[in-house]
């Protein structure tokens, strides 16, 4: 009854979202409520699974509000033009190479083994470029997507941590074979970047972007007064240009501590980006005045991402709650026909990314992956092998589509798209990333068929 209730609601939200039915915001709320209600769950159960959900991703609420105002001030303040300058003198106005210097940036970005801070640092900086551009935000988010998805491998990560210590194995048993495949997905990920660019090309044509003195057009000319706009929109005014100076080295200063501070894990997340905005807040825009308008401009963004945030929280907090996560984890075991237990790495490594769509990590992880590993070895098959198959796309290549995680809010969020438009455009694309890296794994003897 449980399994049935969950399936229904997971492929309910995923119906009336991509066909843009109801917004994600009520989907992720009104369709667990309803489920949990028909369940038989009372008021007073629902309120405490729900306020459970909230509370576990209230700190992610936190960092995505702070981070979002404070890479947004810095947008403002100009400290990502001379990037953004970089990035045009080399594409030279070309949307292919915009889309392969993306999946690059992205996949550089994603060895700290964290999506969400990829996710903010990525589409802070390309965003403006993108929009200079004129190229669809599905573009960047999509990109992105598949960079993160494919890096999300690494033995720090998520998945793969949660594979190694469910099964009790070590990064030699789980990682190490499967980097040949992690690899050709890396070589696959670039490749499609490519393909998503040459079609982009062919949208907009190959632009001509003048960048006069070294500055992204747009910018003011150079023979302009000493006080002029920097950034992308609206921006910030800074005065005199030793001032300007001064600031932006600062910013330069302050962001790259930030970063540094978040990979070592001095403190924990919400609390760097709550002092680091408060920093940076102060020294751009002293005045009570100035900071008021900050606050105001950026405003919309933040509701957008943190009420998405705390939405997934209601989700993630029901399905958890009611047993429907656990329930759906021993359905799915026991529909897998006799007759395929040898086979079982392969359907787990074919499965894993659609999967993501449904099971949080720890739900498949910790309840349904142990139990695939006792099914392979009662077949002859080592443990090892079902947790190299799992991390091909389950919460890898499919985290970042995925509404059980709030990383996924935090890409469309700040690219300005939509979940369902998100997940149509790139689904096929990083399914095809699990599917490349399952055959080489095939080849190479990380798992047999």
């Amino acid at each position: 009854m449980l399994a049935a209730l969950g399936f229904t609601t997971i492929v309910l939200f995923l119906l009336l979202t991509m066909s843009k039915r109801v917004s994600v915001l009520i989907a992720l709320v009104l369709i667990p409520v309803l489920a949990a209600l028909a369940g038989g769950f009372g008021g007073g159960e629902l309120g405490k699974m729900i306020l459970d959900g909230l509370t576990k991703v209230a700190p992610t609420g936190i960092m995505i509000a702070f981070a979002v105002l404070y890479f947004s001030l810095m947008i403002d303040a100009g400290l990502f033009d001379p990037l953004i300058r970089g990035i045009l003198r080399v594409a030279k106005g070309d949307p292919l190479r915009i889309a392969v210097g993306t999946a690059v940036l992205t996949m550089c970005v994603a060895l700290d083994g964290d999506g969400a801070s990829t996710f903010l640092i990525t589409v802070s900086a390309l965003l403006p470029v993108y929009r200079r551009l004129g190229m669809s935000p599905l573009v960047l988010s999509g990109v992105v997507c598949l960079g993160a998805g494919v890096m999300n491998l690494i033995p720090w990560g998520g998945p793969t941590a949660r594979a190694m210590a469910s099964l009790k194995l070590d990064s030699s048993q789980v990682f190490t074979p499967v980097l040949p495949a992690m690899a050709a997905g890396i070589v696959w990920v670039l490749v499609a970047s490519y393909l998503i660019g040459v079609r982009e090309r062919r949208r907009l044509g190959k632009l001509d972007i003048e960048v006069p003195g070294g500055r992204p057009a747009g910018d003011e000319a150079a023979g302009a007064s000493e006080e002029r706009l920097v950034g992308d929109g609206p921006g910030t005014r800074l005065a005199p240009e030793r001032s300007r100076t001064v600031l932006n080295v600062f910013n330069l200063v302050l962001t790259l501590a930030l970063l540094v501070a978040l990979v070592l894990q001095v403190m924990p997340l919400p609390v760097l980006f709550v002092v680091g905005f408060a920093i940076a807040l102060l020294v751009n825009h002293p005045s009570w005045e100035r900071q008021q308008e900050l606050l105001e401009k950026h405003a919309k963004s933040v509701v957008l991402v943190t009420t998405m945030i705390f939405a997934a929280g209601v989700f993630t907090g029901i399905l958890t709650g009611t047993k429907m996560i656990t329930e759906m984890a021993s359905a799915f075991v026991q529909i897998i026909p006799d007759g395929l237990g040898g086979h079982l790495p392969v359907l787990v490594a074919l499965t894993g990314m659609p999967l993501s769509l449904v099971f949080t990590p720890d739900a498949y992880y910790f309840g349904i992956l142990p139990v695939l590993a006792e099914t392979t070895a009662g077949f002859g098959g080592a443990p090892a092998e079902v947790a190299r198959a799992a991390i091909l796309g389950q919460m890898t290549t499919g985290f970042p589509l995925s509404p059980l995680t709030a990383s996924t809010f935090i890409l469309v969020g700040m690219s300005g798209v939509q979940l369902g438009e998100h997940q149509r455009f790139i689904f096929g694309w990083a399914f095809a990333t699990t599917l490349v890296m399952t055959v080489v794994a095939l080849l190479t003897g990380a798992f047999s068929l």
